[in-house]
């Protein structure tokens, strides 16, 4: 288990016992961005597809901690660009708890996955923000993100699912 130091803190993968303080750590951040109600987020859920009951890890988290407090967490996917042809990774979501904020955990965090990205000779780490979120606009400013105009997120879940693999002509799959 690789870490590396900031401040007063570690950095780490997430194991299995970790399951609960990432789950509080979702909720909190669904919270902070006025969602808490969308969130359907739950133990099971996290121990199963972040491959802690034996299955495929489909996202992976590594957590920031001071002693035994977790403080913070980056929770990741691999990607693919196809127009370099190299793998990368997607920041699905940062969080550092608002009293462990300005010791530079949130920096550490991503310093690691571009860390990670230059190991595989990947291409770029990408992540979305909400745009009303300006201390977090600020922030990845400072670090040298930059905004990708003329892009837009597009989104398909829940019933519009099972809609949109209702569409089109029906195929044989061979799988």
């Amino acid at each position: 288990m690789s870490s590396s130091t900031s401040s007063a803190g570690i950095i780490r993968k997430a194991v299995k016992e970790d399951v609960p303080e990432i789950l509080a750590m979702v909720r909190e951040l669904a919270e902070y961005e006025n969602e808490l109600e969308s969130c359907k987020a739950t133990e099971e859920l996290l121990y199963k597809n972040l491959g802690f009951n034996g299955g495929p890890a489909y996202a992976h988290t590594v957590l920031i901690c001071e002693g035994e407090q977790t403080v913070g967490m980056a929770l990741y996917f691999y990607n693919f660009g196809t127009w370099t042809a190299k793998p990368g990774i997607y920041l699905e979501d940062l969080f550092v708890r608002p009293e462990y904020r300005g010791k530079g955990y949130g920096t550490a965090l991503l310093a690691y996955l571009a860390r990670e990205v230059k190991k595989m000779d990947g291409g770029r780490l990408d992540w979305q923000v909400l745009d009303w979120n300006k201390p977090s606009i600020d922030f990845y400013k400072s670090i040298g993100a930059k905004h990708m105009e003329n892009w837009w997120n597009m989104r398909v879940d829940g019933d519009g699912l099972g809609k949109l693999g209702e569409l089109g002509p029906k195929l044989e799959t061979i799988e």
